[in-house]
């Protein structure tokens, strides 16, 4: 079956929903918003702390979070797209705000500001301890009531159409790749649809699930990213993955593993061992409150030294009450296992978490291949460089989503529709019953990933990983030809790529900066003062 949208956006969390409210405001656009599961799995729910924007002005200014952002990301960030973001987010507040999404507020009326690692100000608008629900909401409600968007949940991307599809033959130094649409999995009738579209937006999320243990839901298998890769378009950054310092330790929930907000910290929380010892004063002037990247070092690092599974967040010394009301959910989460985070140490350990590097786009978000734009986690604007900032993930998103639809409007009447595409062939492949093989090889994935390209990394490492990794992908690319497409099969596939892409990156930095720490290549103390290494 072939289909017909001006808009395909593939992606339904806070970029891909930014981006279809703002082209819809024409009214004269077909819209299609497809997501793998029900639009309110997207990763945008999971985000608890908050999200960045310079709002009090008597303290706080555009410079200063320019400079954290530069500081967090190692100065690796470009410098244009932290200035897009961070000029732009107070806008982008209003356009949330518009849209229904609800910010705690003090009695005074004034934003009710949180400060997290990293930054130099209470600057952080937060919805209790998760805000990114409370966004996702929102969003929901919008989407869901404007008639020039069509929701189709449980749909899954298999791959996007270019030339290559025209059996024109694409390499990564074709200057012209262009991008029609995507084939696109029904799974009531378990075939494969040709979706044509005139822009494509990817907004497909991250890259979690391929590790072990991660915050991220089991849909963060990397599907965007690996599906530009496969098309030849440049993605990038990718050695740069964001392991969260406090996931909640918890043996048994490991995808999603539940997140302690870095908000916690900025509330006051410390991190110590489990016989009350601080140790963050050993590693960083900011102690608990220092970028994500070397907090998650120490940490990993304190746990090998004394043969640990986790560490401590205390927040004990704080108000009983005032902590029950700033963190409502983890209290009752924590709660549940039965620990009192009022009175007992609440047990945490790193865990994948966020994946700063991605499809290369411009600040209009394009893409390297035309007619497609890439928006939000699964797209590498350079904001984040080395290294995110704690929640300018959020705020980034909507910017883009901005960027990339004001752009994509500007454009979007000097495309047609590709009529040449032809539709999916699966003609002589079979139905795929060995999902047990399917299943144990994510779980490989998971553990070499984890193993050998984690906090700390080595060339040895990288080498075995890629050595693994490799074997994998025979195993599945024969099946994949042999099989009719499933969900399943898909995301493996794409986490092979997405472990591939990143082990490689990885082996070709050539130094310690931000998250990619490799012990082959000492970290130079002159590249961030502030750092005790």
């Amino acid at each position: 079956m072939v289909k017909h949208y001006d808009f395909l956006i593939i992606g339904g969390g806070v970029a891909g929903m930014s981006f279809a409210l703002k082209v819809a405001r024409t009214q004269k656009y077909k819209i299609a918003l497809c997501c793998k599961t029900t639009l309110d799995e997207a990763n945008t729910a999971k985000a608890q702390g908050g999200i960045a924007s310079v709002t009090n002005l008597l303290v706080d200014d555009f410079d200063k979070h320019i400079h954290d952002t530069m500081v967090a990301g190692d100065w690796l960030s470009d410098k244009a797209a932290v200035e897009q973001v961070v000029r732009n987010a107070p806008k982008g507040i209003e356009e949330l705000l518009r849209w229904g999404v609800n910010f705690d507020k003090k009695e005074d009326g004034q934003f009710d500001l949180h400060r997290e690692g990293g930054h130099s100000e209470f600057r952080i608008l937060h919805h209790a301890d998760d805000t990114g629900a409370e966004i996702q909401r929102g969003l929901m409600a919008a989407v869901r009531e404007n008639p020039y968007i069509e929701v189709l949940e449980n749909h899954f991307a298999v791959e996007i159409i270019t030339q290559h599809h025209l059996g024109v033959r694409v390499t990564r130094r074709t200057p012209d790749i262009e991008c029609y649409g995507a084939y696109i999995l029904n799974p009531e009738t378990g075939k494969i649809d040709t979706y044509l579209s005139r822009i494509t937006l990817m907004a497909t999320g991250g890259t979690g699930a391929i590790y072990a243990t991660t915050t991220n839901p089991n849909i963060a298998t990397g599907d965007g990213i690996a599906m530009v890769y496969r098309a030849k378009g440049i993605v990038q950054d990718m050695e740069f993955v964001q392991f969260h310092p406090t996931a909640l330790f918890h043996p048994g929930e490991t995808h999603p593993a539940y997140l302690i907000t870095e908000a916690m910290r900025g509330y006051g929380g410390i991190l110590r061992l489990p016989n009350g010892e601080e140790f963050m004063q050993k590693y960083d002037a900011r102690l608990s409150l220092a970028p994500r990247d070397i907090v998650a070092r120490a940490i990993d690092n304190e746990m090998k030294i004394h043969g640990l599974d986790h560490v401590c967040l205390d927040v004990t010394h704080k108000d009983p009450e005032e902590t029950k009301h700033h963190f409502p959910n983890i209290y009752a989460k924590c709660l549940s296992i039965g620990i009192d985070i009022t009175k007992e140490y609440i047990p945490v350990a790193p865990c994948a978490h966020y994946m700063c590097g991605g499809i290369k786009v411009n600040l209009d978000g394009q893409s390297t291949i035309n007619r497609l734009y890439a928006v939000g986690e699964c797209s590498c604007t350079g904001l984040h460089g080395g290294n995110r900032l704690a929640s300018n993930s959020l705020i980034e998103a909507v910017v883009y989503a901005d960027a990339a639809s004001k752009h994509a409007l500007s454009v979007i009447e000097d495309y047609g529709f590709n009529e040449q595409v032809p539709e999916w062939n699966d003609e002589g492949t079979m139905s795929n019953e060995e999902k047990v093989l399917i299943s144990q090889d994510m779980k490989e994935v998971g553990q070499i990933m984890s193993t050998y390209v984690g906090i700390v990394r080595s060339n040895l490492r990288l080498r075995r990983a890629w050595e693994r990794l490799d074997l994998i992908y025979e195993e599945t690319e024969d099946l994949f030809k042999r099989v009719k497409a499933t969900r399943e099969i898909c995301e493996l596939r794409n986490m092979i790529n997405v472990g591939y892409i990143i082990t490689r990156q990885a082996l070709e930095r050539k130094e310690s900066r931000g998250l990619h720490f490799n012990i082959d290549y000492p970290k130079d103390p002159s590249l961030n003062t502030q750092e005790v290494w």
